[in-house]
């Protein structure tokens, strides 16, 4: 049977945004408030040219579109499907236009033509042409009277609505309605976790407002706005829900980083002190430390320096050290410095050429090594622990289009699910990992998911490394993973080498020239020394050119 394609189908996007529609009513029904009940309930009794039209302008960028743009074949007449949504008010066609919304609607040519027994040059470019309208026109108007001629222009009265079914149904603003045609072309793939009704994202009406506002926030902060007005609309932004806590405060962090990279340290404080994401403490530091004031910053970092947040803060602390003590006028101690990795370094020499065609020239069989760019022991251990990463828990899978837990990286990620790990891990100890992992390739090739990369995985890897790799070093790299997602899932070595026969490997760091060694591939490299897992960092220099 020959394969279809779903893009073949014009309505493909019309039947999603059904399944989407119906999906809302029975999940979010108790949370639906008046105006989305009745969007809901008449959508469904408009002509299907109407659904279909609706469907198109909501998927489309922008408030205003024109007739004569709206050409689609399964939705024929657009003038003849415009006519009910205009009855609802779910378009308009009088909507008031200024000189800049205009200009945006026309071109270079029709502003010309239609502005030019008034003076407009038609060799001007857009911006004169918009100066010049917006001197002449201050005051807007309907499109009807600006360009009679041109024909209508539709305004879409529903785009907060649908926006806010939307954010209800992905749980974010970043996931729009064209991810079901993604889905239905198997471009993506996701688990497919059940929903219980206690999983959803937003738990009351309140959540939807708050996470909509978080997502205005972060836009305006995106767009360069006032951190002073940020910082006054979020001080009014409270939430009992813990994974919009995590998102305003991850919101609170970043206001405070952009205030630190404007000179504003008075207000980066203020951000930083009551953020709880791991890294505003140690912005706080900085930021007292820069501000001269010492004795405070000595105080904080002694408290961090009880209890670190993570492994980062950890690592960072003792460099600071040093410079508190001498702002305090005493002597820093010997051997603060920063530390060497406690690890076999070697030097290789390779023709001149960027980091890339070296590193993927080693990538060729060397019998009686191989050699492989890619974290082999994360792709096994998170084969192994598939059920515990994909478990129904609340507050952690919403909908069918995700990628991975929404938790993946709070604090309690892996707390909240120590036991189903502990059992995934336990085949690690028992000899059963093998299969499992072996036959969960096979099973779950190609889907979604935070940890393994299918484009640098096959089954000839993954054999050589379930025969190479101990059992404990997998079990052991996993564990660490998971003690910080968010900072651990980078700097991990470049290569791994396997020797089949003498079933082991070794794992290379490989810098190129000038470079060095960076702050979470020290971790990585400290945590493989600790734990006796081989690793090596290769520092390649160039070799000379011969002289002719």
């Amino acid at each position: 049977m020959p394969n279809v394609n779903p893009l073949d189908d014009p309505l493909i996007t019309l039947v999603n945004f059904r399944t989407a529609l119906a999906w809302l009513a029975e999940r979010y029904a108790d949370l639906l408030d008046a105006d989305e009940q009745a969007f809901i309930g008449r959508f469904h009794t408009l002509p299907q040219p109407s659904q279909a039209l609706l469907v198109r302008l909501v998927m489309r960028k922008g408030e205003h579109f024109r007739h004569s743009r709206l050409a689609y074949p399964e939705i024929g007449c657009p003038a003849s499907a415009a006519a009910p949504l205009l009855a609802l008010g779910w378009l308009c066609s009088q909507q008031p236009l200024n000189a800049s919304e205009l200009c945006a609607q026309l071109t270079k040519p029709e502003l010309a033509q239609r502005f030019q027994h008034e003076g407009l040059k038609a060799a001007w470019r857009k911006p004169e042409q918009l100066a010049w309208l917006l001197e002449r026109y201050p005051q807007a108007q309907p499109f009807a009277h600006w360009c009679a001629a041109l024909g209508p222009l539709y305004t879409l009265r529903v785009r907060l609505l649908c926006e806010r079914l939307r954010l209800m149904f992905f749980g974010n603003l970043h996931q729009d309605w064209s991810q079901f045609v993604l889905v239905d072309l198997g471009l993506h793939r996701f688990e497919t976790v059940e929903l219980a009704a206690e999983s959803r994202a937003l738990g009351c009406r309140s959540d939807i407002d708050v996470a909509l506002v978080l997502h205005g926030l972060r836009d305006r902060l995106e767009a360069g706005e006032a951190l002073e007005a940020l910082e006054a609309s979020l001080a009014e932004v409270s939430t009992a829900n813990p994974w919009l806590e995590g998102r305003r405060q991850k919101l609170l962090f970043l206001m405070g980083q952009a205030a630190e990279r404007q000179g504003l340290g008075e207000l980066a404080e203020r951000l930083y002190r009551p953020c709880t994401w791991p890294q505003a403490r140690w912005r706080l530091l900085r930021v007292l430390e820069v501000a001269g004031r010492f004795a405070e910053a000595f105080a904080l970092w002694e408290q961090a320096q009880a209890a670190p947040r993570n492994a980062a803060e950890a690592q960072a602390l003792p460099r600071m050290l040093p410079r508190l003590l001498r702002g305090l006028g005493a002597r820093p101690c010997a051997g603060l410095h920063r530390p060497n990795p406690n690890c076999c370094t070697w030097r290789c020499r390779a023709p001149p050429a960027s980091n890339g065609p070296w590193a993927r020239r080693w990538r060729r069989p060397m019998p009686p090594c191989c050699t492989w760019k890619t974290p082999c022991s994360i792709h096994c251990s998170a084969c192994s622990c598939w059920p515990a990463i994909f478990a129904p828990l609340p507050g952690a899978f919403f909908h069918r289009f995700q990628h991975g837990p929404a938790d993946l990286h709070q604090p309690d990620f892996y707390t909240r699910r120590q036991a189903l790990f502990d059992s995934c891990l336990a085949e690690l100890d028992d000899g059963r990992y093998r299969a499992t992992i072996l036959a969960r390739f096979e099973e779950k090739h190609g889907l979604s998911t935070p940890f393994v990369f299918w484009g640098a995985l096959n089954p000839e890897l993954l054999k050589l490394a379930l025969a190479c790799i101990p059992a404990q070093h997998l079990r052991r790299c996993f564990e660490r993973l998971l003690e910080d997602i968010a900072a651990n899932r980078t700097g991990m070595p470049d290569l791994i080498q396997f020797w089949p026969a003498e079933r082991r490997y070794r794992m290379v760091e490989a810098k190129g020239p000038g470079d060095r060694l960076q702050d979470n591939q020290l971790r990585w490299v400290a945590f493989c020394a600790e734990q006796g897992l081989p690793l090596q960092v290769c520092h390649v220099t160039w070799q000379a050119e011969a002289v002719a």
